[in-house]
């Protein structure tokens, strides 16, 4: 009943009502011979209501003045809140960051481009060995991962990277997680001697060791060259020439051994390429952690709007020497034709990284849109070589 009195329609009658009652009351209080009936005192009982009632309104006014209040000076300092917003990651986020999974592209996409090379050109694709080395690439890069952000860890370069594995465990788990880092890199460097064995091949075997090795300067003491600025050089080799050709060169068996064909070359350059691009975008969000240790990453050194230019030179210098690959038939032309198809991916990674490159909270997407790039482009050159193999002959699987 409370609640009906109180209603915006109600409230000035109510008004009305309880002057009247008001009135009533002081003739009563002036002239004592006046006998107090029921009904006045039905009306005391119903002015105190309305006395209670109108202080709650009073009350409920006030609580809005303060929350509009509020609500006003939060609309004036918008940036506070929305940092404290941004500072907030749940802890499922970090640990999705941190398994890194969408980067595990850079284990199949050079994999499974060796080996269509390998099909292309000689119809033949060794199942057992391409899962073999799948899983030996795997435990690798998670290797890479791991002992990357201890050797971070180490030097401060991670000290506000919410997502690094050591941060998320505790800094007691340093010691534990490089042990466990090197462990991953043992069994799948023997998975991969397994597979060189199993091939009856030693070039190949020599080429993912000089892969692995890069990934060691890159990345360990007394080298760390990641931090002088040549990490993007020894990614480019280490995921293109060396670990696609040697994944090419394991798709053979005793009785034929693979040579060194333009079209291997061509396809391993453009998977270096888009490799590489992956690993420049992932230091967008990083330079005044990385430039406060240390860490002379390109970006440190040419800044963020510069940064953003050389994406888009990268991007237009990918697909122009994709055309030209194409044009000298270095790859069929199945190839040029459904890599071309991925360029408004690469256009969206150019207008991404030009319009966020100053944002440090989105800018953090932008390795993501490249490692899109970088899948759908290897996906199209695997379907490009194998569609051109289908139309010559018929293939062989063992």
């Amino acid at each position: 009943m409370a609640t009906a009195y109180c209603s915006p329609v109600l409230g000035p009658v109510l008004k009305k009502v309880s002057s009247s009652i008001w009135r009533h009351q002081n003739k009563i209080r002036c002239n004592p011979l006046v006998v107090v009936s029921s009904s006045d005192r039905f009306s005391k009982t119903a002015l105190y209501f309305g006395r209670a009632c109108t202080e709650k309104v009073n009350v409920k006014r006030m609580h809005k003045c303060s929350l509009s209040a509020s609500y006003e000076t939060l609309d004036e300092q918008p940036d506070s809140v929305h940092e404290e917003d941004e500072d907030y990651i749940s802890r499922y986020t970090l640990i999705w960051r941190a398994v890194k999974l969408p980067i595990y592209s850079v284990a199949l996409i050079p994999l499974s481009v060796g080996s269509a090379v390998a099909y292309f050109q000689t119809g033949v694709f060794a199942a057992r060995r391409y899962f073999l080395l799948l899983a030996g690439s795997i435990l690798i890069i998670t290797w890479l991962n791991l002992s990357n952000d201890v050797y971070d860890f180490d030097t401060g370069a991670d000290k506000n990277k919410k997502e690094s594995v050591v941060n998320i465990i505790g800094s007691g788990s340093r010691t534990g997680t490089l042990i466990a880092a090197f462990m991953l890199l043992a069994l799948g460097f023997g998975g991969l001697v397994w597979a060189s064995i199993d091939a009856s091949n030693i070039r190949a075997l020599l080429l993912l060791a000089s892969a692995v090795i890069c990934g060691c300067i890159y990345q360990c003491p007394p080298f760390r060259l990641n931090y002088r600025a040549l990490g993007e050089p020894l990614c480019f080799a280490a995921f293109g020439p060396f670990a696609t050709t040697a994944f090419y060169l394991m798709q053979s068996h005793t009785r034929m051994e693979l040579p060194i064909t333009g079209t291997i070359l061509a396809a391993s350059i453009l998977v270096g390429f888009t490799t590489t691009l992956i690993l420049f975008c992932s230091h967008f969000h990083q330079v005044e952690g990385d430039r406060a240790v240390g860490k002379m990453s390109p970006l440190v050194i040419i800044g963020r709007r510069r940064g953003s230019v050389v994406v888009k030179v990268a991007i237009i210098t990918l697909y122009t020497l994709l055309f030209v690959l194409g044009l000298s038939r270095a790859l069929p032309f199945t190839c040029t034709l459904l890599c071309g198809l991925t360029m408004p991916i690469g256009n969206l990674v150019v207008n991404y990284v030009g319009k966020y490159h100053e944002d440090k909270a989105k800018i953090f997407m932008a390795k993501y849109y490249c490692v899109r790039l970088h899948s759908a482009f290897g996906v199209a050159l695997v379907v490009g070589l194998l569609v051109s193999r289908m139309m010559i002959n018929k293939p062989i699987i063992f």
